[in-house]
């Protein structure tokens, strides 16, 4: 064949001016873009836009949330070290206490667009819309899309993830990771495809590095559900089973072998730890200290409320319970309209899978006697919704049958009835909101119950008013967190309610830990609390009354532009601009000096860093310019079960030798050469 032969029916190559070229190379990634648009369904297009209104909508007003992970953020923005670490401060004297996965996003964002509230907590709100995209993908699998749609919209309405989607604490990027897990555990069952079940492994594994072994809570079942369930010789099971595991260790142990391998001169100390210890870390007070509530160092169940009921309870109810009935009586249903299938029925080991998910971390949260918060039932919105959407295209299926219908009324009036109840708990709130769902259940339940001898059309009208019922609480739940700024470190959703200890409607919606323990003040009074008590404020000094915790206007209130100027001055000179006891107190005045403010203690104040010989060294060295005492919070110190007392021998040594002097309530020990 001649070279004219083999160019024949080729599009000659015609040079075009450079702009022309590169117009043309711009347009194809839009019409990919189009292309890969239109296959995706609208109702999911819909749902994606509606969770972003709802996760983006006055997302700014919540300022820096939650400042202990805020500070860590514009520490990883300012330094790669304190980023791989996860240090609260760029200097890295001391690590947040966890693994520092969830404050990645969030620093690679403010290292691209600066820090900003914005930059802060976009990032997880696009989590969020990820999250309930992938849970949509999920059902859609096996079910009707309607099912899928019904998944997606019960996840976002959720109010705690309605809250926890806007806020910066680590559970975003958890629960993304875990849904994301259960999509390529279901992938892998299909198939038996060891690529998928790697990925989901991997998943799991890197939500370990974003809120530690609370990631491994879903692994028994997974692993459970696909040995069973996988179509697939044993053998193969095993191996890949073996596979898997791997990859779970590896993307769950990359990070902690760093940190141990590092010399502890060579990198911070790791915060809620007694021996400078990862592994500490991850077995003692992220790891068994939260079910027996001994960690060392931490505050134990500050609500005593552990049992079967807790996720029922007055303020945790709101926040995820909404659908939690339902979706247990749609487990049971779909598990038995499947119990004759085949063993490898993927529609059964979905069931099996999320279900277990929702079983296995509700039971494990119900019964942890240590730190716990009600915002960590994010975690089970995933599971709920799945089983909700899965559950109700069963029974749907089975509707003109006496039992189909029955188990839909039965559904839908239960629901309505515990939403009225979550609803009269926020008493003075939309106080006819009950009442109508209440009403609006039964007659849908009513009509459902008759679904063998309705018209299609009237039983449209029974389903919509089903929905409407049952989403409502909820989703006004969603739409009162959305417009709500949260700041703390212990934030709920929804209004206040009755008979419960969180917070509710006030400043930030939230609660923060009690502060640090200070030095002694003006006039030789202790601020370091008594055995078994606390201390208050020394007298001239501004503070909450003694024995009260202090509100979150005290916590939140941004330091003042005096007390930022005086951090700031000469800020070059020294490698802290100031340290003071306990994490929380330190992020606020470095968010505003944008220094480095060493927290001595860590988050509770309680871990041994520095040691008091260290921290004197530090002080010869001209290295910290100020020691802090702010009398706006109380005392963590007094707060705690256990731990070092390094943070009150270091208050107790400034407060001997250094002069204080009084910036708007705010008290500063210069450290500096003279000052003493």
């Amino acid at each position: 064949m001649g070279r004219e032969d083999r160019g024949a029916g080729r599009p000659r190559r015609v040079r075009r001016p450079a702009g022309v070229r590169d117009a043309g190379r711009a347009a194809l990634p839009v019409g990919v873009l189009v292309r890969a648009l239109r296959r995706v369904p609208p109702s999911l297009l819909v749902l994606l836009a509606g969770t972003g209104a709802l996760y983006l909508w006055g997302l700014g007003e919540s300022g820096w949330a939650n400042p202990f992970y805020s500070a860590a953020v514009q520490a990883g923005a300012t330094s790669w070290k304190a980023f791989f670490f996860g240090a609260s401060d760029s200097a890295g004297a001391i690590t947040v206490d966890k693994a520092p996965g969830a404050l990645w996003p969030m620093a690679l964002s403010a290292r691209i667009f600066g820090l900003s509230s914005w930059s802060v907590l976009v990032p997880q709100a696009l989590m969020g819309m990820a999250t309930v995209g992938t849970l949509y993908a999920a059902v859609r699998r096996r079910f009707p899309e309607w099912a899928a749609l019904l998944a997606g919209t019960a996840l976002a309405l959720t109010p705690v993830a309605a809250l926890m989607f806007r806020f910066n604490n680590p559970d975003a990027l958890l629960v993304l990771l875990l849904t994301l897990g259960a999509y390529g555990m279901l992938r892998a069952q299909e198939g038996a495809q060891t690529r998928w079940l790697v990925f989901a492994a991997w998943c799991v594994g890197t939500g370990f590095l974003a809120k530690m072994l609370q990631a491994f809570l879903v692994v028994p079942v997974f692993a459970l559900v696909y040995a069973a369930t996988a179509p697939t010789p044993p053998r193969r099971r095993l191996w890949q089973s073996v596979l898997a595991g791997a990859a779970l260790l590896v993307s769950a142990g990359w990070w902690v072998a760093a940190v141990a391998l590092v010399p502890a001169s060579s990198r911070p100390y790791v915060g809620g730890t007694q021996h400078n210890s990862v592994l500490e870390l991850t077995l003692g007070y992220n790891g068994l200290g939260r079910l027996n509530g001994e960690e060392t160092g931490g505050l134990g169940n500050l609500d005593q409320d552990a049992g079967w009921d807790r996720m029922f309870g007055p303020v945790i109810g709101g926040q995820v319970s909404w659908l939690l009935p339902a979706a247990l009586v749609l487990l049971a249903a779909g598990l038995w309209t499947t119990r004759r299938a085949p063993r490898t029925d993927p529609a059964r080991a979905a069931f099996a899978l999320w279900g277990g998910w929702l079983v296995m971390t509700a039971a494990v949260f119900s019964a942890m006697r240590g730190i716990f918060h009600e915002y960590y039932t994010v975690a089970l919105a995933p599971a709920i919704a799945a089983l909700v959407g899965m559950g109700a295209a069963v029974v749907w299926e089975r509707r003109r049958t006496a039992a189909g219908a029955a188990a839909l009324a039965a559904v839908v009036a239960g629901t309505s009835v515990w939403s009225s109840v979550l609803l009269g708990r926020a008493q003075g709130w939309n106080p006819w909101l009950g009442p109508a769902v209440l009403v609006a259940g039964l007659v849908a339940a009513a009509g459902l119950a008759a679904a063998r001898l309705l018209r299609e059309r009237v039983l449209a009208g029974a389903v919509a008013l089903a929905v409407a019922a049952c989403l409502a609480g909820p989703a006004a739940y969603a739409a009162d967190t959305a417009r709500t700024p949260h700041t703390g470190v212990v934030v709920t959703a929804g209004p206040r309610t009755s008979g419960g200890s969180g917070p509710g409607h006030g400043s930030g919606r939230g609660t923060g830990p009690p502060g640090p323990p200070g030095p002694p003040g003006p006039g030789g009074r202790s601020l370091a609390p008594p055995p078994g008590g606390r201390a208050g404020p020394p007298p001239g000094l501004r503070g909450a009354p003694e024995g009260e915790r202090p509100t979150m206007a005290l916590l939140t209130r941004k330091p003042s532009a005096a007390v930022t100027a005086a951090l700031t001055a000469d800020a070059a000179s020294y490698t802290w601009v100031a340290a003071t006891v306990g994490s929380y107190p330190a992020a606020g005045y470095q968010l505003a000096a944008r220094r480095p403010v060493m927290a001595v203690g860590g988050f509770n104040g309680t871990d041994p860093a520095p040691t008091l010989a260290g921290f004197q060294r530090l002080v010869r060295e001209r290295r910290i310019h100020y020691f802090v005492v702010d009398t706006r919070v109380g005392i963590m110190g007094g707060q705690a079960r256990s731990g070092s007392a390094e943070g009150r021998r270091i208050a107790a040594w400034v407060a001997a030798r250094f002069r204080p002097s009084t910036v708007d309530g705010v008290t500063l020990y210069d450290l500096s050469p003279g000052a003493a």
